[in-house]
């Protein structure tokens, strides 16, 4: 039955089919080879198999986050000896976009650690907006839970997509995050699809889910209707000081499994390697971009944990062919 819906999806994928949990374990089982085969042929189908696009994320603020989110290092709740700092400044922000430009990258993302901004700092937000915008760079933001009206405001500055991850599986995120719901995500999602922004949105495995949680997950952001435009998959990075400091690694297959996973659930869908990529070993995110991840974070830093340097991800695109979007 598993192997019917791909190949339908591959072949007729204008019809969005809807996943259930069981139908992607059912992927997830396949032999590895045979998965990755259908991802590629269905990543070919819809995207240029050997093109990756760059994105750089910059922190705008950083720590101080009232949110208790067992994998984040940003907030006060967790002793991480991460320093809480105020907006930066739209000139820093503007540097630090026209440097990534420079690098190759075409989207600057830029995060705020709030549980949602407050109006004033919406405004200075809007006005970072612009001033990217004006350097000829995709935007996207990420800033936490968004109220009434703001993604309008976020609209009107330019804004090209709005970051904001459902994280793992719903019968999986009490154990993740007591503050807020998955909801309340939702919630925020919705406000950014009303007002016309692409969405970014995705999870992060390697935090003790099953592949059950794993399956579903994706399948939560492939019914989405329409799924993220942008699907975002991190590999926790253990940060000391969080609750989440010492949860064993994820196997580097099933991670490559998760990948392919989303590509097949998302044909259109750009699949993003995100957070953990500067644990992976070059091999590992070629087999990544095998299984259809076609967009990487670019740069040193990503909010505050690291990232391979740009002179290392262009030596690895050189060594395996890709050219950048």
């Amino acid at each position: 039955m598993t192997t019917g819906i791909a190949e339908r999806v591959s072949k007729d994928s204008h019809v969005q089919h809807e996943w259930s949990t069981a139908e992607i374990v059912a992927l997830f089982d396949l032999p590895f080879n045979d998965l990755l085969y259908r991802a590629q042929q269905v990543h070919r189908e819809h995207f240029d198999p050997n093109s990756v696009q760059r994105s750089t994320l910059l922190s705008v603020k950083t720590g101080g986050c009232s949110e208790d989110c067992g994998y984040c290092s940003q907030s006060a709740r967790h002793k991480t000896g991460l320093e809480r700092e105020t907006l930066l400044g739209i000139g820093e922000v503007v540097s630090a976009a026209r440097a990534a430009k420079e690098k190759g990258a075409s989207r600057f993302c830029m995060g705020a650690a709030w549980r949602g901004p407050k109006q004033k700092d919406l405004e200075q937000v809007a006005e970072m907006i612009r001033a990217v915008k004006g350097l000829g760079l995709e935007t996207c933001v990420t800033l936490g839970m968004l109220q009434e009206g703001q993604a309008e405001q976020l609209k009107a500055a330019g804004l090209d997509y709005y970051n904001h991850n459902l994280d793992t599986a719903p019968e999986f995120y009490g154990s993740i995050v007591t503050t807020h719901s998955q909801a309340d995500r939702f919630d925020t999602l919705d406000k950014v699809r009303e007002a016309g922004i692409s969405v970014c949105c995705g999870g992060i495995v390697g935090m003790g889910e099953t592949r059950s949680g794993r399956a579903s997950l994706i399948a939560e952001l492939a019914n989405m209707n329409p799924p993220p435009e942008s699907v975002p998959i991190n590999n926790l990075v253990p940060v000391p000081g969080t609750p989440l400091a010492d949860a064993p690694p994820i196997d580097p297959f099933e991670f490559v499994r998760t990948i392919a996973c989303a590509r097949i659930t998302m044909p259109h869908s750009w699949v993003r390697l995100s957070a953990g990529r500067q644990e992976m070993s070059d091999e590992l995110q070629a087999l990544c971009f095998l299984a259809g991840a076609n967009s990487i974070f670019y740069g040193d830093k990503l909010l505050t944990t690291g990232n391979p340097e740009a002179g290392r991800d262009e030596k690895l695109f050189e060594r395996l062919g890709l050219t950048a979007v």
